[in-house]
């Protein structure tokens, strides 16, 4: 009960670090130009504590069922969580939001690496894992080239599938998010594929890329995740799932509401089902191949 009870305490300790490192670097990288009113500014500190706290329990359980400590967690914990709630979601940025002030993607950018690499070591630091006797063996997958390959390519070919189902039936279908990006009138699915791979062929290759970039993110967890595969399932869906789309909780002057909503439920869903895949086709498909 004692320990428990440190635990918590912990926690909240780290989702008040979050809060603060999320804040100050933002406040120093991404100025606003106008004040925000009371009630906005009220929304927008009670969106951080909320997205503070989530991305905390995350990574805290992904620092506590971990194999390895130290400087070899916090370089994976790095990589994962910027990775994931900042690279993945500003290269989409780069390539569908072209409106942005000049200058304004990098330094969101930055701001995401910043707090990335802060938050990171600090987690270690306060979750007592930066030093521990505990010897590291990571998780073996133990697959040949060809069969690296052949996965590498089944979860691109899925994601891409996942991401234009989703991205159809949780945000395209809604007015507001045709309306922001200057969509053509809602058609059925199939109609609407087909018009992705005539007038933009150049997206899904981009998506098969993404699927292959969101797939080398899982490694880290996946390796050096403690307990049976479905932990680690877990565990990099929830990472995926969480770590990117929480920050769409936070009110911005750069996309309405209602689209960032949408666009809140399609990224957290979809992500956290392509997480579950990862895992399914690199561990468990493996296991079962060679029971």
């Amino acid at each position: 009960m004692k320990a428990f009870a440190k635990l918590i305490l912990r926690i909240v300790a780290l989702t008040g670090l979050y809060f603060v490192v999320f804040s100050t670097v933002s406040a120093i990288l991404i100025p606003t130009t106008q004040p925000p009113a009371a009630d906005n500014e009220l929304n927008v500190v009670t969106a951080l504590l909320v997205v503070s706290l989530l991305n905390t329990i995350v990574l805290s359980y992904v620092i506590l069922r971990s194999r390895a400590s130290g400087w070899r967690l916090f370089a994976s914990l790095f990589i994962v969580f910027f990775g994931v709630s900042t690279f993945m979601s500003q290269i989409e940025t780069a390539i569908f939001v072209t409106w942005l002030p000049a200058g304004l993607l990098t330094r969101i950018v930055l701001s995401g690496l910043l707090v990335s690499l802060i938050f990171s070591c600090l987690a270690v630091l306060v979750l007592g894992k930066w030093r521990t006797r505990e010897k590291f063996e990571s998780r073996q997958l133990n697959l040949t080239k060809s069969e690296w390959a052949l996965r590498l390519s089944v979860l691109a070919a899925l994601y891409v599938i996942v991401y234009f189902t989703f991205g159809y039936f949780l945000a395209w279908r809604n007015p507001a998010v045709r309306a922001f990006y200057h969509g053509s009138d809602l058609t059925d699915f199939f109609t609407q594929i087909k018009s992705v791979f005539t007038d933009t062929p150049w997206l899904p290759p981009f998506q098969f890329v993404r699927g292959v970039f969101w797939t080398l993110l899982a490694l880290p967890v996946i390796r050096m995740m403690k307990g049976h595969w479905w932990e680690s399932g877990i565990t990099v869906a929830l990472c995926f799932g969480v770590l990117m789309s929480s920050l769409l909780l936070i009110p911005n002057p750069l996309m309405p509401k209602e689209v960032r909503l949408a666009h809140l439920w399609e990224t957290a869903s979809s992500n956290f089902l392509f997480g579950w895949m990862v895992v399914i086709v690199l561990v468990r498909w493996r296991s079962e191949r060679r029971a």
